[in-house]
């Protein structure tokens, strides 16, 4: 028998021999591999901060209550009686799907901290479902950009009217699906109208293989379809699209998207994606503040949202300049800027959407001093609350005082008074989708049990009957 002859009729033990000794090497790793103490994050692993802090919740100081009265005052002067929906900005008749969100999740905010009465806060829910179920969609799928808050006619996003609409944007649709289950989960008398709102629009063309997508028209008047989200907003959105049961698993995880730059001594978080994928990445405080008084935190967005808020202080322990740094609205062109903590690789960049330069509109941004001194409490956020104190009026909160313009930034945005209700809610009574339970402390089993070491697990021994 020749040698080849030999190997072919041993090929079976062959291969057996070398699955066993594959097996034996498999079972070997496992046995001496030990997870990287490192972030609960993809990319290069970085050591987990030990120090992050957790303010307990409480009822609200006056302070607080103030600014959460301040918050809802923006709106009640600015939801437009002919629609129900409410103004983004101030005076201006106009508001996305984004916006709209943070409108209905500010109504959910007040009535739990009892500055809207139950019957008005039902009265306020049920038109603005009722309009929002009704509205002309984008390629009879999904709701347009924006709207006029008067006429409810599709516009772009200087408010002028478009036939047939701009597109949809997934991002902002995540945000609104996000109010729509805190209004669902505490007041469950309006899920039946949430529901006709959903069974109007056509939410899967929204996701696909596990990522958001937006849309806008094609030059012979079809419609592209775009992968839409970068750090801390896909996440953020995609949350909101996994509460109705959709797959967004590509767009929750990161192992594939997240990558570290340092910026003021600490490793922040933004996007592998840059410009060969097509798009702009700006790493800003809203999303990581919106996860974290909205869903509380888990194990990634803690870590990613620490090192955001730690990027800023440090900022200002290099420069003395207060840092708050966020994506909002300012008075005057070029009308909203990213203040950014890495805005298209750069450091500490201002940015208009399309990335043009905005160095000198930096704002010290009021949700974002206010935001994250609800979830830190700390020394710094102390002096953010402080400095962005005499941002309130009667006509709510405006977004920030300029950093180098001596002028008044009079801007007031529903964003910016959403998130700081939402955000007293939070030191209230902890995250608006799940609420820790009012007057009873953690039970001493379940904190044992949160506490204690884990060990490796092992599949149950099979029952003999």
């Amino acid at each position: 028998m020749t040698f080849r002859a030999g190997l072919l009729a041993a090929r079976g033990h062959i291969v057996f021999l070398l699955g066993l000794a594959a097996a034996f090497g498999i079972i070997f790793a496992l046995e001496t591999w030990d997870a990287p103490h490192g972030a609960a994050v993809a990319g290069p692993v970085v050591e987990a901060s030990a120090d992050i802090p957790e303010p307990a919740h409480a009822p609200l100081d006056a302070t607080e209550m103030r600014a959460a009265e301040i918050a809802w005052a923006y709106f009640a002067r600015n939801i437009r009686p002919e629609t129900g929906l409410a103004d983004a900005v101030a005076n201006f008749p106009a508001t996305t799907m984004w916006d709209t969100g943070s409108f209905l999740l500010a109504a959910v905010a007040a009535e739990r901290l009892g500055i809207l009465p139950r019957a008005e806060f039902d009265t306020i829910v049920a038109r603005a479902l009722e309009t929002l179920a009704s509205l002309q969609l984008y390629a009879d799928l999904l709701p347009n950009k924006s709207y006029d808050t008067t006429t409810l006619a599709m516009t772009d996003y200087a408010n002028l009217p478009v036939d047939g609409g701009i597109g949809w944007s997934a991002l902002d649709i995540g945000r609104l699906l996000i109010s729509f289950d805190a209004i669902r989960r505490h007041h469950p008398r309006h899920a039946e109208a949430v529901q006709e709102v959903l069974n109007a629009w056509q939410i899967d063309a929204a996701v696909r293989d596990g990522v958001l997508i937006g849309a806008q028209p094609s030059e012979d008047g079809g419609l592209v379809l775009l992968q839409e989200g970068r750090v801390g907003y896909e996440r953020y959105a995609a949350k909101g699209f996994a509460l109705f049961g959709y797959d967004v698993h590509a767009a929750i995880r990161l192992d594939d998207t997240l990558r570290w730059v340092e910026v003021s001594g600490v490793d922040i978080p933004t996007d592998a994606r840059g410009d060969d994928f097509g798009g702009h990445v700006f790493t800003v405080s809203d999303p990581f503040i919106m996860d974290g008084v909205e869903f509380g935190w888990d194990t990634v967005t803690r870590e990613l949202a620490w090192r955001v808020y730690r990027a800023q202080e440090n900022r200002y322990r290099e420069t003395g300049i207060l840092t708050a740094v966020n994506e909002d609205h300012i008075d005057r062109a070029p009308h909203f800027i990213y203040s950014t903590v890495l805005g298209d690789g750069v450091p500490w960049a201002v940015l208009t959407d399309n990335a043009g330069d905005a160095s000198g509109f930096r704002i010290l941004s009021t949700k974002a001093a206010l935001g994250w001194h609800a979830l830190y409490q700390t020394d710094y956020t102390t002096r953010l609350e402080a400095a962005v104190a005499d941002q309130a009026s009667p006509e709510g909160w405006a977004t920030g005082p300029f950093e180098e313009i001596a002028e008044l930034n009079t801007a007031r945005a529903a964003n910016t008074n959403g998130v700081i209700l939402t955000a007293m809610h939070y030191r209230a009574f902890g995250p608006l989708l799940h609420p820790i339970r009012e007057g009873r402390e953690l039970d001493a089993r379940v904190e044992q049990q949160q506490t204690a070491p884990l060990r490796a697990g092992s599949r149950p021994e099979a029952r003999v009957e």
